[in-house]
């Protein structure tokens, strides 16, 4: 088949990188991709956010199946314009995908569903604000309504930081703070059926030993040897299935990814989030496990023909990513610079590899002999994956291709999945 991919992260380039080794793809197109992406895909330039702009691409191209990566498509209904040219799209409709787009909607959801979720409140004004805080007391968790790339919540023990990033918000959901290790749970669902792939953890604070402001997520690994067994199939059956089967008694089924973040409290499993789309950098790390083709998984959701999909095979190893990110992220972060040894890893480094996030080619043109470079074009720059037979290997090949490469100014966590890899987490 021929596939269109939206998007141009890190997620995008996984989600590329997995197509580009499947036999049934015959030809991979992504838009607007970034330089690693244009690799193995053909890249285009389309407006992300414009539904028509998006379908009429995926037509001219001829293509017979769309994935939209990012969540801010999927918001602002892309999927639904896609769909509407007759063209098979994984991706939730606007309406399904505001289980994300809106943090009040999705506890709504949960609510209705009875999926185990933190007590909350929805504050629009500074008397609902101090109210809510004061009624949940430190630590503090605050979060933006609506899309914030990951960077809408605040969880603090100071009362003023607390109060000031609700105020910076038009609506904004104050919750209670679940204490345990975070999770991230993907299911595959096409409104009925529901397949939820492997667990996997992120590192969201900016610094080691998660200190620091929140990011959009600075590395991830996958399989978590402490996880309960039986822990894909409980969430399975009080979270994943219940809220597919709620959306589609509302009139709003949802088809494409359905990604579960998750806390494990000491009262047992508590829903932090849902998000619409594959999180970034968990992607990074769940497909590098996945050993069934990629397209037929996603098409078949598409399609309303999960039921009969056959069951999914994983790697046994464990998959890590790092994330390299430019100057002073998560704040303004400097852009422009350019990456040196990339051809190192791809050369040297068997089982690791480089997914590019915020990278763009420039042209050379101060001299004849000047050639093309990578330079940095966003925050969150690369994602640097590597597999292994255990979390300590895969951790050892991943940080050793980190070192492969320069960036200036540049920072990387450098305590991802330590404390999994030796049995402490």
């Amino acid at each position: 088949m021929k596939v269109l991919v939206i998007g141009g992260g890190a997620r995008e380039h996984a989600l590329c990188r997995s197509l580009s080794l499947d036999s049934e793809v015959t030809s991979l197109h992504c838009a607007p991709g970034n330089a690693g992406i244009a690799e193995v895909a053909e890249l285009h330039a389309v407006d992300a956010l414009d539904g028509p702009a998006v379908a009429g691409l995926a037509a001219s191209l001829g293509a017979e199946f769309v994935i939209v990566g990012p969540e801010a498509p999927l918001v602002a209904g892309v999927a639904d314009a896609v769909r509407a040219r007759g063209i098979d799209c994984f991706g939730p409709s606007r309406e399904a995908a505001a289980l994300e787009g809106s943090k009040a909607f999705a506890k709504e959801v949960m609510a209705a569903a009875g999926v185990p979720t933190g007590r909350s409140y929805v504050c629009t004004t500074p008397d609902e604000v101090d109210k809510a805080l004061d009624a949940f007391g430190a630590p503090y968790v605050v979060k933006d309504d609506g899309l914030a790339a990951g960077k809408g919540v605040v969880v603090t023990d100071d009362l003023a930081t607390a109060r000031a990033h609700a105020l910076s918000c038009e609506r904004t959901v104050i919750e209670e703070y679940l204490d345990g290790p975070e999770v991230s749970l993907f299911a595959v669902t096409d409104g009925e059926t529901v397949i939820p792939l492997q667990p996997a953890q992120d590192f969201k604070r900016a610094l080691d030993g998660d200190q620091g402001p929140n990011t959009g997520g600075m590395g991830a690994y996958s399989p978590l040897p402490w996880a309960d067994p039986k822990l894909v199939d409980e969430v399975e059956r009080t979270v994943l299935q219940p809220t597919v089967d709620e959306l589609r008694r509302r009139g709003t089924p949802f088809s494409g990814l359905l990604y579960a973040g998750l806390a494990i409290t000491s009262r047992g499993v508590r829903v932090i989030e849902f998000n619409a789309r594959f999180g970034d950098p968990e992607t990074q790390v769940v497909l590098a496990r996945l050993k069934n083709p990629l397209a037929g998984l996603l098409r078949a959701a598409a399609t309303g023909q999960l039921a009969a999909f056959p069951p999914l095979h994983w790697s046994e190893g464990a998959a890590v990513t790092v994330v390299i990110a430019s100057h002073n992220y998560p704040g303004n972060p400097r852009t422009g610079d350019p990456i040196t040894g990339l051809a190192d890893v791809a050369e040297k480094d068997e089982h690791a590899y480089v997914l590019h996030a915020g990278t763009k080619l420039e042209r050379r043109s101060d001299s004849a002999a000047a050639e093309d470079r990578v330079v940095s074009a966003g925050g969150r720059v690369l994602s640097v994956t590597a597999t292994g037979s255990d979390l300590a290997k895969a951790r050892e090949r991943a940080y050793r291709a980190v070192g492969r490469i320069t960036l200036d100014g540049s920072h990387y966590r450098g305590d991802i999945a330590a404390e999994a890899a030796e049995g402490k987490a």
